[in-house]
């Protein structure tokens, strides 16, 4: 089955406004947090505010170093925009299934992208804003280059290498899974203890 025509400005606005979604409610809901209210566990194995925001700067601090130097490759050999996007074949079963509600698909993270155990410090938050304004840099970049044809190697299966634009929708997916997580933490709603962690 052929996959539906996506202009590339269209794709890239959808990101911006997705990250930009994410930023405010990092801005509104996590920034004023106290360190107890960013650390509080609603129960045994289960994620804190913290914990939820840590684990993302985990990923960040992994791909997107990487996804910075291939943009500026790419803008060094003087790549040009493609009129339309292109994805692979894994990049979006990996979004689909971030994608997919906890409740109806839990996804365990690697151990070395999991979050510590310990109390983490209000610093979390300040790094994760950050990545979120790297990410939204980086989409812009993206904009004045062809994004199909960069490829992003998975820090785990380095053989598995990501088309920009699968990096991107997967980052953001992944993104947005663990902050409607922070916030059903904020919100006082349970889940099993196996929902709070997420494949990376």
């Amino acid at each position: 089955m052929s996959q539906p025509v996506t202009r590339t400005a269209d794709f890239l606005d959808q990101l911006t406004a997705d990250l930009q979604a994410m930023r405010d409610i990092t801005m509104r809901r996590f920034r004023p947090l106290t360190d107890e209210q960013l650390n509080r566990r609603p129960g045994p194995g289960k994620w804190s505010v913290g914990q939820c925001l840590e684990h993302l700067n985990i990923i960040g601090g992994h791909y997107l170093p990487v996804m910075t130097r291939r943009l500026k490759q790419a803008q060094e050999r003087g790549s040009r925009p493609s009129e339309t996007v292109k994805h692979g074949i894994i990049g979006p079963r990996l979004t689909a299934a971030m994608r997919m509600p906890a409740s109806q698909k839990a996804l365990k993270a690697p151990q070395q992208y999991a979050p510590s155990g310990s109390r983490l410090p209000r610093t979390v938050v300040e790094v994760f804003s950050r990545q979120i304004d790297e990410l939204l840099q980086m989409v812009q970049q993206a904009r004045a280059i062809n994004a199909n044809a960069v490829r992003i190697p998975n820090p785990l299966i380095p053989l598995i290498r990501l088309r920009l634009t699968d990096q991107f929708e997967f980052m953001v997916a992944h993104i947005q899974r663990h902050v409607a997580q922070a916030e059903r933490v904020l919100d006082g709603e349970t889940r099993p203890s196996h929902l709070s962690e997420s494949l990376v």
